[in-house]
């Protein structure tokens, strides 16, 4: 009985490890993409409306986890990704040239809808509801940015990197998870956005140099 309580103990203490490493990288996810809005100052290519997809996911999935009263360092990643995905948006709507009156209300709509999901003016239950179409939302992107590198064979201006910390911290909040609450509908978002990551990731190193692929075309 002594054995197996010091080995459930080893695993917690590892649980929270995974959770400090996957806080610390998810302090650069996004930062990355920033950078280069910044320095080509253009959003060619950029979609706002997947943006405004993860938005809506990570709002959800924080707010969720918040008013459940989860462990903080099991989805602290969420308000700090927010932060940067707000940057992104906002940076993306400035190049754009989107930056009017109407986004302006929008973004106030915004913080105010996700004020009343943090402060339980939105029932849980509501939230609870929500909480399984984060899987869609935030799968969609996925799938879209995979069929799109199958579709060219290109991927050379996609971020390896970026699918690899994808991958990794999406799995380590599968075990974090088992170890913290075992939430079956936190476990089934973070399997499915693991398998995905990882997919786009494969097929990124596969098409990492479209050349060669279009050699190999010609050459049959």
């Amino acid at each position: 009985m002594a054995i197996s309580m010091e080995k459930t103990s080893y695993l917690q203490q590892f649980a929270n490890f995974l959770s400090i490493v996957t806080i610390l990288i998810c302090f650069i996810l996004k930062v990355p993409q920033i950078l280069k809005l910044l320095n080509v100052k253009n959003a060619r290519g950029i979609n706002l409306v997947g943006l405004l997809m993860e938005l809506t996911s990570y709002t959800i999935m924080m707010s969720y986890n918040f008013r459940n009263g989860y462990a903080l360092l099991s989805y602290l990643e969420y308000p700090i990704i927010l932060i940067q995905e707000l940057i992104l948006i906002s940076l993306v709507l400035k190049y754009k040239d989107m930056l009017d009156i109407y986004s302006f209300f929008a973004a106030g709509l915004y913080f105010s809808v996700a004020a009343s999901f943090l402060i339980g003016v939105v029932p849980l239950g509501l939230l609870a509801f929500l909480v399984p179409l984060c899987t869609p939302i935030g799968a969609s992107s996925k799938v879209v940015q995979l069929g799109e590198i199958l579709r060219s064979k290109n991927a050379q201006s996609v971020s390896i990197l970026t699918w690899l910390i994808s991958t990794f911290t999406n799995f380590t909040r599968v075990f974090t998870i088992i170890m913290e609450s075992a939430d079956l509908t936190l476990l089934l978002n973070f399997v499915i956005n693991t398998v995905l990551s990882t997919a786009v990731m494969v097929a990124a190193i596969v098409y990492k140099n479209p050349s060669k692929h279009i050699v190999e075309k010609k050459a049959e």
